[in-house]
This record gives structure tokens, sequence and C-alpha cells, in this order.
């Protein structure tokens, strides 16, 4: 497995997370709870940024690639 795999799985596990926060913040009825959950899915978003960025950057500067 190659490190733009791996960040490729990384950047899926982490929307699959996201979905599951939103979705978790949608069925309750709880405000303090459906803050957490909607703060979880913020922070994830940061993540996939950061990762999205790793994976452009390889992609674009590996030597294999030209």
């Amino acid at each position: 497995m190659t490190v733009q795999s791996d960040l490729q799985q990384a950047i899926a596990s982490c929307e699959a997370a996201k979905g599951s926060y939103a979705m978790m913040a949608q069925a309750t009825e709880d405000q303090q709870a459906k803050q957490m959950f909607e703060q979880m899915a913020s922070e994830v978003d940061n993540h996939i940024q950061y990762l999205s960025d790793r994976l452009n950057y390889l992609n674009e500067n590996n030597p294999l690639n030209s």
C-alpha cells in the first residue's frame, strides 16, 4: 500500500465519520448533544482538509507521476 492510498483510505474513513456525526446530530432532540455532534463533524472537516492537502502535495510532487 502506498502513502497515497493510505491517505485516500483515511479521507474516506473521515468522510464516513462525518456522515455519522451529522446523522446523530439530526437524530437527537438534545441540544447539547446536537451541538457536540456538529462540533465533532466540524473538527473532522479540518482533518479531511489536512489529509486532502497532503494527498494533493504528494500527487503533485511525486516523481513517479511524471
